[in-house]
């Protein structure tokens, strides 16, 4: 039985992630060889070249000229001009692209680690996005979403986003069925671990039900378990769509038995529930042959690794994460002496030195049985991971596991507000955190902080109070973000919303999946002087840091930030904070005389007016859809040649009937 394995875009291009690796391993194990597609990195290799983006700005030429062909500019018409205008300014990526790709794969010497050529080539690749962006306006793509205005509402929005005219990644996904046919393949499973690779998974499944009709197509993961597993029967079978079938939770002995089920020509068709707690102890090393490890834009290899999964705490309130139908999945660690094992045949087989333990949270406990062993072992590796701030984390801790190779640590942090701890449930006190920061940074480990923002019933002062819990302890932490809330289906926050001061929680009408929760609560950051003075201070803690955008350097927990702290040191954000970065990569000067339509209005003028409808539809209307969208902006006016374009027609029809009347 022929299988492929394939991991879509779009997500971090620097590093392979673990889900591939893990279901080929499963299958190897069990005598099936598969064929292993990074579709991911395969995108992206394929998009940063200079044909494919000088194919993306004589695109944008083509769908702008018809724009400025037209006699006045509907709202719609309207958001794609600007975007056209910002494409055409991205067009410096076309020919800084191949240098700054050979950069950031470390073929420029040493150039990755001086951080002014670093910011440059990551820069380029941003002009690069925007400019592909805009071909394909009105999608966005980024290495974290793909957004189209109506994405995911319903199939018949699907199936509409996956066509060629809509799709940036089409004419590559076009290679991968010609490599499917060339390969025989019977089953092709795609592995959707973030919400950004929902859309482009349904894409090539539609498109090798097409091509393929005769392939099996199935899909699994934590982004489409988590779309599928609150749904009826009913709708899980329409959210099918263009797979046979579905693997939910975790996939890699559901993936085995699919295969078989297959080729003993039964049905397979449908829903299946695979692990919620698989026997780890039980699982092969993750499996990384077969991928492009040499493509990824990163000058070593940084291999993700799975010492743990599911969370041991488990009692968030925000929290709805990983393979579960509600909050975390339950905490396991493989034997630690497997770890060693494995770690070491990662080590030999693909030269990696520096692991990234990709689980939700690593049990203090853990990380010491495994830094012992390790220092033990006299192992030369690096690892960095994700864990609670608690009290176990003393000074004598944090040194063994420093000595046993950890190299950074990002913590829960979440608020430093103690009624906002205790509401989230986070089971850590201020006093717990500021402690274990302090002892994992005085081992010489670089310490990240995540922090939340807009908990529901959360006062201003208290999200102002982690800004400064953070301010305080500046020499400390290596890194931080703050991401503001989000009601997850699945936290206990939407399951009982009452006990967190939510007075409404609702979904829009039109999303057919229920892809997205909103609520209402007591106001606290939404007035505007308040959420100002918090932006205010979050900027100004902001400058003691080189804050990167994920995945580059200087974003929590990366490839790109884990080499720079190994290079540099766990202080390294802070020092480059200081660096002169001189002239970096800068958007081409476009004459905005030559627009036929007012490009500055337009600009100023139509995002803002989008906003509108789209705050009107959700906290008005609560309906959203192709519509009732384009009910409202047809409302809007229309944009009307600027004057001075007026002018130089009314001289022209002056002249024409000139010679008309000679």
């Amino acid at each position: 039985m022929n299988v492929a394995l394939i991991y879509p875009p779009t997500c971090d291009p620097t590093a392979p992630y673990l889900s591939l690796p893990a279901l080929a391993a499963a299958l190897r194990d069990n005598g099936c060889e598969p064929v292993v597609i990074d579709a991911n990195i395969g995108a992206y290799d394929w998009l940063l070249r200079r044909e494919t983006l000088t194919a993306m700005a004589e695109r944008i030429e083509r769908r702008l000229s018809r724009l400025e062909r037209q006699a006045q500019l509907t709202h719609q018409q309207q958001l794609l001009y600007a975007r056209f205008w910002e494409g055409r300014r991205s067009v410096d990526a076309i020919d800084r692209i191949a240098g700054s790709v050979d950069l950031l794969r470390g073929k420029r010497g040493g150039r990755f680690y001086d951080y002014p050529s670093y910011i440059r080539a990551t820069e380029t690749v941003g002009s690069a996005l925007r400019l592909i962006s805009a071909a394909y306006a009105p999608v966005s793509l980024s290495f974290t979403a793909y957004r189209a205005p109506f994405s995911l509402l319903s199939m018949a929005e699907i199936e509409r986003d996956a066509a060629p005219e809509s799709n940036p990644f089409y004419e590559y996904f076009e290679q991968i069925i010609d490599q499917l046919a060339v390969q025989r393949v019977q089953i092709a499973g795609i592995s959707t671990v973030f919400p950004g690779q929902i859309q482009p998974a349904y894409s090539l499944a539609f498109a090798i039900r097409r091509a393929l009709p005769h392939i099996h197509v199935t899909a699994g993961g934590p982004a489409l378990t988590q779309l599928m597993v609150r749904q009826s029967p009913q709708r899980q079978a329409r959210i099918l769509g263009p797979f046979h079938s579905a693997v939910l939770f975790e996939g890699e002995q559901a993936i085995v038995h699919l295969v078989r089920t297959v080729e003993r020509g039964q049905p397979a068709a449908g829903i299946i529930i695979g692990d919620v707690e698989t026997d780890l102890g039980r699982l092969p090393v993750p499996d990384f042959s077969g991928l492009p490890l040499a493509s990824y834009l990163s000058p070593e290899p940084i291999l993700p690794y799975d010492a743990a999964r599911g969370c041991y705490w488990g009692k968030c309130a925000f929290c709805h994460y990983g393979l579960a139908d509600k909050g975390t999945a339950p905490y396991r660690e493989r034997p630690i002496e497997m770890v060693i094992k494995h770690l070491a045949q990662l080590s030999e087989r693909y030269g990696s030195r520096i692991f990234y333990l990709s689980e939700d949270t690593l049990a203090p406990a853990g990380a010491l049985r495994l830094a012992r062993a390790i220092n033990a072992e006299g192992k030369p590796w690096r690892w960095g991971t994700d864990m609670r701030p608690e009290r176990a984390l003393t000074p004598d801790v944090c040194n063994v596991l420093a000595a046993g190779g950890l190299l950074s640590v990002a913590l829960g942090v979440e608020s430093a507000a103690p009624r906002v701890l205790a509401l989230i449930d986070k089971g850590s006190s201020i006093d717990d955190m500021s402690a274990a920061a302090a002892a994992l940074a005085g081992a010489g480990v670089a310490v990240e902080a995540m922090c939340i923002t807009g908990f529901p019933s959360e006062t201003n002062s208290e999200a102002l109070a982690t800004v400064r819990f953070l301010a305080e302890r500046r020499d400390i932490f290596a890194l931080f973000v703050f991401c503001q809330f989000a009601l997850m289906h699945g936290s206990r926050v939407s399951q009982r919303p009452a006990d967190y001061g939510v007075s409404d929680v609702w979904q829009l009408r039109g999303d057919e999946f229920g892809t997205a929760l909103f609520y209402t609560e007591r106001p606290s950051l939404e007035t505007g002087g308040e959420r100002d003075q918090l932006d205010i201070e979050i900027g100004e803690l902001s400058r003691h840091w080189q804050l990167g955008e994920y995945p580059w350097a200087g974003s929590l927990s990366t490839a790109h930030t884990l080499l720079y702290y190994d290079h540099y040191g766990p202080g390294a954000f802070r020092r480059l904070a200081s660096v002169e970065l001189g002239s970096t990569c800068r958007p081409v000067r476009v004459a905005r005389r030559a627009a036929r339509f007012n490009l500055t209005d337009i600009e100023a003028n139509a995002p803002a007016r989008d906003a509108e409808i789209w705050n009107h539809l959700i906290h008005e209307l609560r309906e959203v859809g192709r519509e009732p969208y384009e009910r409202l902006a047809d409302a809007l006016p229309c944009a009307q040649p600027a004057a001075s374009w007026r002018r130089v027609e009314a001289e022209k029809n002056s002249q024409r009937q000139k010679r008309d009347r000679r």
